[in-house]
Order: structure tokens, then C-alpha cells, then sequence
């Protein structure tokens, strides 16, 4: 037998037998990836025993060594790059009164204590190196006593291949991962490294910076976001996986909160959200204020087949006369009513195809119209349509105040009563004077001035046919008196006969 001096000088007391058995774990991983062998066992024996194997080359004693891995260090997906780790899960599992046996055909390995070579005051824990007991034996065994089952599982959940994560998207740099519970894992080469309590995803980062080998320390554990953000940010910036980024996007919505994920606040990520949601769905971004101030278009897309994102101002800005990855232009309030006018058709309908009634409804217009005053100069024409069609609209528009050519259009439609004409009239005329669209403040300011003036007009009116009825009331009957005229009576003379 000989003995093999770990020569272990740093003890480390916040290591539990989980953090040894990780180290094991991850030896074993990185020995069947690097040999394309089967998978690794993890095994409870009928003797109480448990049994990490692999299938590998197998261990040695110049593993017990502390030193650079070369093959390690050049290999693109190992979990392990130092020969730290093996030696500190041995002291770790001394500490903690773990018996260890490793088998391989290299040899049978246990530790103990000895003195130190030259130093026979000086105790240290050694491996001590026998023969092996079958030299025809595949990969490494460690057959470990006295560890209890629920660090065996701790262990196992540091890793991704025993986690039962589920991959949402793959690119170059890593892996979007569907979180669980309250918190993101981050891993590394399929090793937990932290936990995040504000993402909205976990990650499995398989290409390392050189920041990230800086900061992967002894313990692999608590590694700092600065050391992984950079990743986590390409790889989102690579993902193009439509459920994911709708995920994100939707998640702006909660920025007003407070609750928005840590991936959010990176604009650059937000950014190439939108523009990938933009470019897959029918959406409107627009800001809470923009939303508040235009409550119009916010009431109106119920009837469209648009749905509406809110995102923050910053952001807002950010993507204004950017284009989505189909060279499409982002779709906010602006270019949205710009759809909306580029795809308004309809078609004017000649006078002489009007019934008589419609005719006679049509010709109130002017009066109707001067019961608020002169007509404004901005204001060059009436038509009447056939319809009012929006591409998208599933509702049927009864008018419209075209401020860009001076014009309302009036759908033939409401010619069916002269109180649903001269509703609709005065209605886009009040758009035309305020310049304010639907659900809005100035709009309503000037349709309360419409109805002040229209109420005053008729209690005038009314005023009048009182006093005419009271100097009369001694000469005529009350059968006459019931034809006297009435406010109904006033809006027959105001707007001349209309025949029904």
C-alpha cells in the first residue's frame, strides 16, 4: 500500500457532505461527456452503501493533485476546471465522518491519517493507493458509507440533468429554462451556481467569459451577477422562440408595480422583445400616459384585432421609428392611426340615389349644423357614404372627422331617423371644433357647450309657446289648446317638415 499526502492546508468548515458529493457528481459528469460514455449511476445499495459511478477512464492517484486541468480548461462544456475539487470533497467527507472507498482498474483508494513525510509530529489525511481489485474495471466507483439520503438529493438538485428543468429555448451561448417555484437557478455547464428571486427565467449558461472563469471559485457556489449578466443577455438577445419572448414582453405590463424581471431592465433585451412580439403578433406599445391621454384608441381596439402592450416611457422612446426583425415599423399609437388611415375605405353616395325621407333628413344638415354657430373655415365638407370601413375595424363606424382634408363623413346608415343623423352630425362636428378624440377631455368640454346651447335654445322655445298659450287659454278650447305648439313642435319648425 502506498500513501498519497493530499497535503490539504485550507479546511472548508461552510462546506456540508452535499458540497463533496457535488464535487463527485461533477467528476463524474465531466468524464462521461468528455468520453461519450454511458450515463453516470447514482445508487443506494442494499447495504446502506451509496455507489457514484462512471463509466470513464478512471481514476488515478495524480488526480489527487492540485493543478490545472488542461483538458478540462480546453473543453468547451465541462463543469469542472481546477484539481481542487476532488481533494476538498475528501477533507470534506473526513470532517464529516464519511467513509470512502474509490475503485478503479488503477487501483483501490481509501483515506486515513498519517504523518507527514519528514514531519513525524504532523498529521495529515492521505490516500492511501492499493492494487486494483479488478483491472479490467469500467470508469471510477466511489462507494460511500454513512451519508445521509437528503444530501444525496441536495447534491443532485445542484444539477440540471437531475433537476427536471425544462429547456424553453436553445441558442449558441445557453438555455432558457422554464422557472420553478419562487426562485431562477442559474447554472453553468449544467452546475448550479445561483439563485435569483427577480427573474423571470432560469438559465444554463454553456459558454463562459473569461469574467465567468474568474469568478467561479473553490466553491462554485453564490458566483456574483456581474460574472454571468453579460450571457444571460446575449442569450436572450440571441432567442428568437416566440413563447419566451412573448413572456417577456407581456411582462412589461408590470412595470407599474414595481414587479418587472431583472431581463426587462436590460432596454437592449426589451428592445429585441417588442421587435420580435411586433413582428409575430398584431400588438399596439404604448406608455400608461399615452394610454390615459388617448383612452379613445384604448376603448376602440376592443374592436380590432390588435391588443395593447404598456411599456415604460424610457422605453417608449427607445423603440419610436424602429423597425421589428421583418423590417416592419413598430406598431404604437402613431403608426397605428397611420394604419388606420391608410386603410379607411368607403364610398360616396350620389344624391340622387337617396330615397324622398333620406333626402329630406340629408338637407337638415346646414341647419342642424348652424344650431352651434357658424360652420369653422376648417371644416370644407359633408359626405355621405355608403360605409365607413377600417381594415381591421369589427365595428361599424357611423362617423368621421378627416382633420387632414377638412372633411365628415357621415354613414348613410343614419339616415334612418333625423335624431340619428343629427346626433352623428353634431357629434364629428364636436371632434372637428375641439380637435380631441373619442373618451376625452377637450371633446367632452365641447359636446357639454352643444348641449348647453341646444338647451338653452329649446327652454327659450318653450318659454314662448307658454306665453302664447296663456294669452289665448280664455278664448280657446282645451281640444285647441292640445294642439298648440310644443317643444316637439320646435324642432318641426327648426329643421322644416321631414316626411316619414
Amino acid at each position: 500500500m502506498k500513501k498519497f499526502d493530499l497535503n490539504i492546508e485550507q479546511v472548508l468548515e461552510n462546506w456540508e457532505v452535499y458540497h463533496a458529493l457535488r464535487e463527485i457528481i461533477a467528476n463524474a459528469l465531466d468524464e462521461q461527456t468528455i468520453t461519450q460514455t454511458e450515463e453516470i449511476q447514482i445508487k443506494l445499495g442494499s447495504d446502506g452503501k451509496w455507489r457514484i459511478r462512471d463509466f470513464g477512464r478512471g481514476l488515478q492517484y495524480i488526480h489527487f493533485t492540485q493543478n490545472e486541468n488542461q483538458e478540462k480548461l480546453s473543453h468547451p462544456n465541462l463543469i469542472g476546471r481546477f484539481g481542487v475539487g476532488l481533494k476538498d470533497a475528501m477533507a470534506t467527507f473526513d470532517r464529516h465522518g464519511i467513509g470512502v472507498e474509490i475503485l478503479s482498474k488503477h487501483g483501490r483508494f481509501t483515506l486515513g491519517k498519517s504523518t507527514k513525510h519528514a514531519f513525524e509530529d504532523v498529521m495529515t489525511l492521505h490516500a492511501y493507493i492499493e492494487e486494483p481489485l479488478n483491472p479490467r474495471f469500467e470508469g471510477t466507483e466511489f462507494i460511500l458509507t454513512n451519508v445521509p439520503k437528503d444530501e444525496v438529493q441536495k447534491a443532485k438538485q445542484l444539477f440540471l440533468v437531475f433537476s427536471n428543468e425544462e429547456t424553453l429555448s436553445a441558442v449558441q451561448y445557453g438555455e432558457i429554462l422554464k422557472r420553478r417555484g419562487e426562485t431562477s437557478n442559474i447554472y453553468i455547464n449544467g452546475v448550479k451556481v445561483a439563485e435569483e428571486e427577480n427573474f423571470l427565467f432560469s438559465y444554463n449558461i454553456t459558454s463562459l467569459t473569461k469574467a465567468m472563469k474568474k469568478e467561479l471559485n473553490r466553491e462554485r457556489t453564490n458566483v456574483g451577477r456581474t460574472a454571468y449578466s453579460t450571457r444571460v443577455k446575449q442569450i436572450l438577445l440571441e432567442n428568437q422562440e416566440p413563447h419566451t419572448t412573448k413572456m417577456l414582453v407581456e411582462s412589461l405590463n408590470r412595470f407599474t408595480a414595481g414587479e418587472m424581471p431583472v431581463e426587462l431592465s436590460w432596454k437592449d433585451v426589451a428592445i429585441h422583445s417588442c421587435k420580435i412580439l411586433n413582428a409575430r403578433e398584431d400588438v399596439i406599445f404604448m406608455t400608461s400616459s399615452e394610454a390615459m391621454h388617448h383612452s379613445s384608441i384604448v376603448d376602440d381596439v376592443s374592436g380590432y384585432e390588435y391588443r395593447i402592450v404598456t411599456i415604460p416611457d424610457n422605453l417608449s422612446s427607445a423603440l419610436a421609428n424602429t423597425k421589428d426583425v421583418t423590417g416592419n415599423p413598430i406598431r404604437d399609437i402613431r403608426t397605428f392611426v397611420e394604419e388606420m388611415r391608410e386603410n379607411l375605405t368607403y364610398e360616396v353616395v350620389p344624391l340622387e340615389m337617396l330615397s324622398e325621407e333620406e333626402r329630406s333628413i340629408w338637407n337638415m344638415k346646414e341647419h342642424i349644423l348652424g344650431l352651434i354657430g357658424n360652420m369653422p373655415t376648417y371644416v370644407t365638407d359633408v359626405k355621405l357614404v355608403d360605409s365607413i370601413n377600417f381594415a381591421f375595424d369589427r365595428n361599424e363606424t357611423l362617423g368621421l372627422w378627416q382633420g387632414d382634408s377638412g372633411t365628415i363623413l357621415i354613414a348613410r346608415s343614419q339616415l334612418s331617423s333625423l335624431e340619428a343623423f343629427a346626433g352623428t352630425l353634431l357629434h364629428e362636428r364636436a371632434h372637428a371644433n375641439s380637435g380631441r378624440p373619442d373618451v376625452d377631455r377637450g371633446f367632452e368640454f365641447e359636446l357639454t357647450d352643444y348641449i348647453g346651447k341646444l338647451t338653452s335654445m329649446l327652454l327659450q322655445q318653450k318659454s314662448v309657446d307658454h306665453n302664447q298659450i296663456e294669452l289665448s287659454v280664455t278664448s280657446t278650447s282645451s281640444k285647441e289648446l292640445e294642439r298648440k305648439p310644443s317643444s316637439t313642435g320646435f324642432f318641426k319648425r327648426l329643421f322644416g317638415s321631414v316626411k316619414r
